[in-house]
């Protein structure tokens, strides 16, 4: 199996020369599990940062539970998962691989 090019299950949203924006959609269909990607190049070097928007459901939780954790931890935890298929995570690795090349690349040129 290699990566294709357009790469399935994974959208550029922008990009702007030294950085780029990809949005990983979840095989389960919701649009609330998407896994977003930043690849950036700075002064420091290029950095990934991945990320998914929570939402709570209040009616689904105990409130009181929550908000006495919030109170007593200061924060509360929610956890975010994305479900790929082997086709989806091999192009999101070779997409990830040539984005930090790309916007290093850019990065570099810019600075001769």
């Amino acid at each position: 199996m290699k990566a294709q090019i357009p790469a399935e299950g994974i959208f550029k949203h922008r990009e702007w020369g030294d950085s780029v924006m990809y949005g990983v959609p979840c095989e389960c269909t919701d649009p609330t599990h998407q896994h977003n990607v930043w690849i950036e190049a700075d002064e420091t070097g290029v950095t990934v940062t991945t990320y998914t928007q929570q939402k709570t459901k209040w009616w689904e939780f105990n409130r009181f539970k929550i908000i006495w954790t919030l109170l007593t931890k200061g924060y509360v935890e929610y956890e975010a998962s994305i479900i790929m298929s082997e086709q989806q995570a091999l192009n999101y690795s070779e997409t990830l691989k040539k984005a930090v090349a790309n916007v290093k690349k850019f990065k570099d040129s810019n600075q001769s």
